[in-house]
């Protein structure tokens, strides 16, 4: 079932609550590294909290945050938490609507409250879905950025099945002089990487000016700058590509796994631009956009995708640069359309690795 977070504003918190909120979250937060090293983090119930500290703390939090801790432990094995915002889950965060003003209503220190939301056109097909009862309501997590503070919850929808007479599949081959190659049958689509290899190339040179001066502060904001401008053009890109899934009828898209693709690399400045751009992140936001429009995503092992050609001829000396031309039988196209196609193909076999959602 596929999930999706939406981010909404409070409207106009109290500066009491605002206090409260912060409170909550430095309690929270030391509670979750209090955690990391408690023996008894297996079999921990919320009593265990007032082992950690006097203050008050809900409940809710105390619980839903020790299912946090044991997951990251067990997963990534944390060992320290900058901040840990406190979550509720679907029985503890409730939605509402009154007299049109949508609410939020969670347990704090003091107790249960009721919080308008500043909603926004996007918010409110979401919120009347769960309002209905026609989406699933996960997590809700109570954050603050640059001095606003927001909600975050996770819905969980069904996708209805869209019955076709043929599979259409789009494979996507992902690089860096082309970001995106989207094959449909043998149509290619190409999607240029020259702004974003310009982007980066100025956010470098300017990274490395501030490092000579030692303004590590600066490259620090520089860096979160330079990571919104990259999300954002990632979200365009993804939106680009579903859309000439949608109007060309595909039913399933087909990625490379790139996990480890980092160590497939031996060129160390190809491989630094390679990962500093966001392949994953693209990859996420291309899954989940079509997992709303109902087509299925899978992945594909990597392995010679780009070396053999349609014939069955595979070698590495097929491929030069952006040309592909096969040794055996002569067949000449873009090596990125080539790639595409044998990723649509998946000739290589689907990726065990990664689960698709």
């Amino acid at each position: 079932m596929p999930t999706i977070s939406i981010k909404i504003p409070l409207l106009k918190p109290t500066k009491k609550k605002q206090h409260m909120y912060e409170q909550m979250t430095r309690l929270n937060t030391d509670f979750s590294n209090w955690l990391v090293s408690y023996e008894g983090l297996s079999k921990a119930t919320s009593k265990v909290y007032s082992e950690c500290s006097d203050e008050k703390l809900p409940s809710a939090v105390v619980n839903q945050t020790i299912r946090d801790v044991k997951s990251k432990v067990k997963n990534q094995q944390a060992k320290l938490f900058r901040r840990l915002w406190c979550e509720y889950n679907n029985q503890n965060c409730r939605f509402q609507q009154e007299n049109g003003l949508y609410k939020v209503s969670f347990p704090t220190q003091e107790k249960r409250i009721g919080v308008p939301l500043d909603v926004r056109d996007f918010h409110r097909p979401w919120l009347d879905k769960l309002l209905k009862g026609e989406v699933k309501q996960g997590t809700t997590k109570l954050h603050e950025k640059k001095g606003r503070w927001f909600v975050t919850v996770s819905l969980s929808y069904e996708v209805e099945e869209v019955k076709v007479p043929t599979e259409k599949v789009m494979g996507i081959d992902l690089g860096l002089n082309y970001l995106a190659v989207a094959t449909i049958g043998t149509h290619a689509t190409f999607y240029s990487g020259k702004q974003v290899a310009y982007v980066r190339r100025r956010y470098r040179a300017k990274r490395k000016k501030l490092g000579n001066l030692k303004k590590l502060n600066a490259i620090q904001t520089l860096n979160q700058k330079e990571s919104r401008w990259m999300k954002n053009h990632n979200h365009q890109l993804s939106r680009q590509l579903i859309n000439l899934a949608i109007r060309h009828g595909v039913t399933t898209i087909r990625m490379e796994d790139l996990t480890g693709i980092r160590m497939r690399r031996n060129s160390k400045e190809a491989g630094r631009t390679l990962h500093s751009w966001a392949f994953y992140q693209l990859q996420t936001l291309i899954q989940y956009k079509a997992e709303m429009a109902g087509i299925v995503v899978e992945y594909v092992n990597p392995t010679y995708t780009s070396q053999t050609c349609k014939c069955g001829h595979c070698d590495k000396q097929n491929r030069n640069r952006h040309v592909f031309r096969c040794l055996s039988c002569g067949y000449q196209t873009h090596s990125d359309v080539n790639a595409g196609i044998n990723i649509s193909k998946a000739i290589s076999g689907i990726s065990s690795k990664k689960s698709v959602a």
